[in-house]
């Protein structure tokens, strides 16, 4: 009898050791640029996840869940990749979410891997980044899966020549090969290409080779924020518009926290992409109505919807692991997942872990005063074509 009494005992003990692991924080290190020229990046992506913490409540599975932010500056791989490591040994996180560009996804990768930690990716882009680690999962977009779709509108409508310009990194160069691929398959040509610096470019050289080239109409990628401010005041100074060559880009280009700072250069821009504020749908209302009380005098855009849905999805996952982070039972609860997101219905490819959404075609537009990228096309349930 005594023995078993002391079996009960540890068995008990055991039992309640067990119970504080399952009760222990989730916490979910948060990979953002808050500095730099991409900070505006980083405070929609927190704007986000904070947000769905604030709607949906902060326990999860039984699990307080913790944001732990870290500052990457932007395109700096080595921080990148050192603040991951600080979040893994010394915070002990469960998750590695965020990463703002595809050079810090490409860093912290190797780390995800080694760790076997889920790694969500909220906004980087490239094609590959689901390819360099298994317990790889965006929620964000691919460009390929962007620029696809502006290539098909283009031919189908009249362009027969285009000239694209686009940001020399990993999404610049994924954007624009897609553009080709896709809109020389439909008869289109493509009579130049150029590459722009990532940070601080000067457009003004650039733009008057195109416009002495006289296409049909320029395609353009480059990371969303103040660029897109500076080229679309280049586009209309140079007189582009005047000479009548359409300006078409990936929606990265005309996000919503910089429309106003372009101001009416942006007006008539033809887009493609996966989130606009002004998308009709109940859950795009709350979404916007909830965001906008939270953070007043900020706009929504696509970074906070995917950060928003990153969570949705961390949530969903322990919701299905009963509150068990551990790598492969996290990537085996999030294969196939779908929902419907602000932007729309949305799904995780159970064979790439990236993810399959609607594709909008829009065009600036002033609605009640305010400039807003008006959907008037769709493609829908599409997946990346970058991985076909």
């Amino acid at each position: 009898m005594r023995k078993m009494l002391k079996h009960l005992a540890i068995f008990s003990v055991t039992l309640a050791a067990l119970g504080v692991a399952q009760a222990a924080d989730l916490k979910v290190g948060m990979i953002v640029p808050s500095t730099g020229p991409f900070a505006s990046t980083g405070q929609q992506m927190m704007n986000g996840a904070q947000l769905y913490l604030k709607v949906n409540g902060d326990t999860v599975a039984g699990r307080k869940v913790v944001l732990i932010p870290k500052d990457d500056t932007g395109v700096s791989p080595e921080i990148s990749k050192r603040q991951a490591q600080n979040l893994l040994i010394q915070d002990h996180v469960d998750i590695l979410a965020g990463f703002g560009l595809t050079p810090a996804a490409f860093a912290v990768a190797p780390l995800a891997t080694e760790a076997k930690v889920p790694m969500v990716v909220m906004n980087a882009a490239t094609s590959s980044i689901t390819t360099k680690s298994p317990y790889i999962v965006r929620t964000s977009m691919t460009l390929p899966q962007v620029a696809a779709p502006m290539a098909t509108w283009a031919a189908n409508n009249g362009v027969k020549r285009v000239y694209t310009i686009t940001a020399d990194y990993g999404p610049g160069h994924d954007a624009a090969a897609q553009f080709k691929k896709t809109f020389t398959a439909a008869g289109g040509e493509i009579i130049g290409e150029l590459n722009t610096p990532l940070t601080n470019p000067d457009f003004a050289p650039f733009l008057q080779k195109i416009k002495d080239s006289k296409p049909d109409a320029l395609f353009l990628f480059v990371p969303n924020g103040e660029q897109g401010v500076a080229f679309a005041k280049g586009y209309n100074e140079r007189g582009l518009a005047e000479a009548g060559i359409k300006l078409l880009a990936t929606g990265d280009v005309v996000t919503e926290d910089v429309l106003d700072a372009m101001g009416d250069n942006a007006l008539g821009m033809i887009t493609s992409f996966h989130y606009s504020q002004a998308h009709p749908s109940p859950e795009n209302t709350k979404f916007v109505a909830a965001y906008e009380a939270a953070y007043p005098g900020v706009r929504p855009n696509m970074v906070a919807v995917a950060s928003y849905d990153g969570m949705h999805l961390i949530y969903e996952a322990l919701k299905k692991t009963q509150g068990d982070a551990k790598g492969d039972a996290f990537m085996a609860a999030v294969k196939a997942m779908s929902w419907t997101s602000p932007r729309g219905p949305i799904s995780i490819d159970p064979q790439t872990r990236d993810i399959v959404q609607n594709m909008y075609i829009r065009k600036v537009e002033r609605v009640n005063g305010v400039l807003q990228n008006v959907e008037f096309d769709q493609i829908e349930n599409f997946k990346d074509p970058g991985k076909e």
